[in-house]
């Protein structure tokens, strides 16, 4: 039996987070992002059980709070993957507030109502391209050498990664959007998981811990 752990990070807060901004790839940190990012580094070990790499969404907040991780805990290398960045937005809500009536008309239909799987608003990545990256984040992950793994990510992909790890095939939109509802992240949280190989039975994924924040 062999055992991956993997310890999933949201990052810290941005500026447009602050302001209710609905993002694409820009989006820095504030002083309080930094800080959050910072007590989630305090989290790991230094010595002794550290994680083997670290990997991140190559977006300005995320490599900010790989970085301030990186350099607490004493790792010189950070690894990017396009396979860990944030759900793709309708080009109509990007820089918009959350707010604004026509922004939350579009973000109710495709986040928050029972639809169809392959419902496309306009130019987003819908639930089916979110369903199948988090499928290849997951083999990319068994393929990876390393036991201890920290990733670096975003709120929404998060949940889709937990929720196919959950669920795998039979996983629907309607169910995504009422797990994701009902199991927030917030900014710096951890999820922790795990990856067991087995020699006489199936191997499996696991949900260790969820927004953990202390």
């Amino acid at each position: 039996m062999s055992v991956k752990l993997i310890y999933f990070v949201r990052h810290g807060e941005t500026i447009l987070n602050a302001k209710g901004i609905r993002q694409g790839a820009e989006g820095a940190l504030t002083e309080n992002g930094r800080e959050q990012a910072l007590a989630t580094a305090h989290r790991f070990p230094k010595e002794k059980g550290r994680p083997h790499v670290l990997i991140a969404s190559p977006y300005e907040r995320t490599k900010e709070t790989a970085e301030i991780i990186a350099k607490e805990i004493g790792m010189k290398h950070i690894e990017y993957s396009d396979l860990l960045v944030e759900r793709r937005n309708p080009t109509e809500i990007i820089g918009k507030w959350g707010g604004d009536r026509e922004v939350k008309e579009i973000i109710d239909r495709i986040d928050k109502s029972f639809h169809e799987d392959n419902l496309r608003y306009s130019d987003e990545e819908n639930f089916i391209d979110l369903k199948e990256r988090a499928k290849k984040l997951l083999i990319y992950i068994k393929r990876r050498s390393e036991h201890r793994i920290i990733m670096v990510t975003h709120g929404i992909f998060l949940k889709m990664i937990v929720a196919y790890m959950t669920l795998g095939e039979n996983l629907t939109a309607s169910e995504y959007n009422k797990l994701s509802y009902f199991n927030p992240i917030d900014n710096a949280g951890i999820a922790i998981c795990s990856y067991t190989t087995h020699w006489f039975k199936k191997n499996e994924w696991k949900v260790l811990v969820w927004n953990d924040l202390m």
